[in-house]
């Protein structure tokens, strides 16, 4: 028979979230390191190298899959993400952003590092000799007001779901997506129309890093709006609980700014 003292003990008395013993953390750190490894053994021509790149994205993508899965159950279903754990939540997110916001401060360190005082290697001079630069008022200003509109259409949508307007929250979220896969496919083709490399000194290296990485963050950023509007169609999406879309949201308006200083950094002035 169930004592009130044993019913008691059942209660939880605080708002936070301890939550329950997960295998996802472990798998998702072994995923992540044989990502490492046969990204390294790939780019080196070991053999199997390319398998076990694959094997560990795989994995890691399943684990990512599933992970967040658990976490829209507790938030949904269990009810576990109270206002001080979406607070939390929150918090995580910045510190997310900010840790982003360093990693590209080396790219642009290594291209200001080399382009404000040109080696001698280079002929002394910026764009080095040889290096035909991309014309930075064709696409790249055409991505840049694409950029800028789909931070618009994000923004729409995240005070669209605040005042519960779900069908202007589905439309906007919608143009934002199809925005961001624009974007994407004239910066694979921007990138085709190149006379210059990876390998071609160090211009096509700071220019590929830090304009790739940015676009491999526009597709992360991409799929994730992608999850929020396919969670916003299956009614997953509230006025009180919609920190998903918020934090993909933050992060789409980082991935806006940091294209604004590539676009005035490395396209318009590191190109005249």
């Amino acid at each position: 028979m169930t004592t009130l003292s044993q019913i008691s003990k059942s209660v939880q008395r605080h708002p936070f979230h301890l939550v329950d013993p997960s295998p996802w953390p472990f798998i998702s750190s072994l995923a992540a390191f044989s990502c490492a490894i046969g990204g390294v053994m790939y780019m080196h021509a070991y053999l199997n190298g390319g398998v076990i790149l694959l094997t560990g994205f795989l994995m890691l993508v399943l684990s990512m899959f599933v992970w967040w899965r658990d976490v829209i159950r507790e938030s949904m279903l269990e009810g576990h993400h109270t206002g001080i754990v979406q607070q939390g939540l929150r918090y995580g997110i910045l510190l997310f952003i900010i840790s982003e916001i360093l990693f590209f401060f080396a790219f642009f360190w290594a291209f200001f590092h080399s382009s404000l005082s040109p080696a001698i290697e280079i002929g002394s001079i910026w764009p080095p000799k040889g290096i035909t630069v991309l014309n930075p008022w064709e696409i790249p200003f055409l991505n840049t007001l694409i950029l800028l509109l789909s931070g618009c259409t994000v923004t729409w949508c995240h005070h669209s779901i605040i005042a519960n307007l779900r069908l202007q929250a589905i439309w906007s979220l919608t143009f934002t997506v199809i925005l961001a896969i624009i974007f994407t496919t004239l910066q694979g083709y921007e990138y085709s129309m190149a006379d210059f490399r990876l390998s071609d000194g160090i211009y096509g290296s700071t220019f590929y890093m830090a304009t790739g990485f940015h676009g491999f963050h526009v597709l992360i950023g991409t799929i994730s709006l992608f999850v929020c509007l396919s969670r916003l169609l299956q009614y997953q999406l509230t006025q009180q609980h919609h920190f998903g879309f918020e934090s993909a949201a933050w992060y789409w308006h980082f991935v806006d700014v940091v294209w604004l200083f590539l676009f005035v950094s490395i396209y318009w002035w590191g190109g005249s």
